[in-house]
């Protein structure tokens, strides 16, 4: 369905993509994970057709984007990473307009958008303006909207940046739903819950280029431990309790709010610090995640 090879992106003297080659099969939940300013924006642009390539090789559905834009994109979906509706408009208006750019017949459309309503739960909302919406509403309807052309390949830059934990995973729902129904999905996002949910394989980037590839599970199997043994001491002593307790784990990472003892028997570890006198102010034993993942690859957190 995609395939790239040693594709890069310069902006004069500044590589923001730096020779990453991957493939995504039809109907796969494809992620690419990493730090702000990682080059998956910009991937993302160059996959949907906007963004000319410096090198490399892209075919998306056996078509380059670059020389066949236009039936590229007729297949794809693309959701933004700040929602860019008319918010002047009703809801349905919204969805009518976008549909009517792409060509489609008002009697095609008229069914379709009352579907779309529905998929994205905004049946009760079709008449308001868009600007009266909340922040997750606006994001179900730029999903919502991406879905008119029926496409293939549905693209989602940073699909729950700004939303609260609870709009997030109505989001998500959504998307498993179109993944039931066979859409390929390919998402950028530093959010590692997000990529572990609803990703099937990704791409860890990092300034550029790909660190490591493969399943959220496979990732942290061979990257991290089974559990992670969080442990915060106080800013001014985090670093000495780390060099103290270095033996206690496989590895040990200090941060300047806290120590992570990477270990396979979290709590094993707890009394061993316990038993050597030290007393963190707050301590908690968690499974690993792709957060662990990324600070193995890059020595520093996604956040940062």
């Amino acid at each position: 369905m995609i395939r790239a090879e040693n594709l890069v992106k310069r902006y004069g003297d500044f590589t923001a993509v730096d020779g990453i080659s991957f493939e995504v099969p039809a109907g796969e939940s494809f992620g690419l994970l990493g730090p702000n300013g990682a080059g998956k924006s910009t991937t993302m642009r160059m996959i949907g057709g906007v963004s000319q390539r410096t090198s490399g090789h892209l075919e998306i559905m056996g078509l380059d984007p670059e020389e066949q834009g236009p039936v590229v994109r007729a297949h794809l979906g693309v959701v933004p990473q700040q929602d860019n509706l008319d918010e002047e408009l009703r809801v349905r208006d919204n969805l009518m307009v976008y549909g009517r750019y792409f060509g489609l017949s008002r009697a095609y459309l008229k069914p379709k958008i009352a579907e779309l309503l529905d998929f994205a739960q905004l049946v009760d909302k079709a008449d308001a303006r868009v600007d009266d919406l909340s922040g997750g509403m606006k994001r179900r309807l730029t999903i919502a909207r991406s879905l008119v052309n029926e496409p293939k390949i549905l693209l989602l830059d940073e699909p729950t940046t700004g939303l609260d934990p609870q709009a997030r995973h109505v989001l998500w729902d959504r998307l498993f739903r179109l993944k039931e129904q066979g859409v390929t999905l390919v998402l950028t996002t530093h959010h590692m819950d997000e990529a572990e949910q609803l990703c099937d394989r990704i791409i860890v980037v990092d300034a550029g280029r790909i660190m490591a590839e493969g399943s959220p599970a496979e990732l942290i199997r061979r990257f991290s431990t089974r559990e992670v043994v969080e442990l915060r001491f106080g800013a001014d002593r985090n670093a000495a309790v780390a060099r103290r307790i270095e033996d206690l784990g496989e590895r040990v990472e200090a941060l300047p709010d806290r120590v992570l003892v990477y270990a396979h028997e979290g709590e094993a570890v707890l009394e061993a610090v316990a038993a050597r006198g030290l007393h963190p102010v707050t301590s908690l034993v968690r499974r690993s995640s792709l957060e662990d993942v990324f600070l193995k690859l890059t020595g520093r957190s996604l956040v940062d």
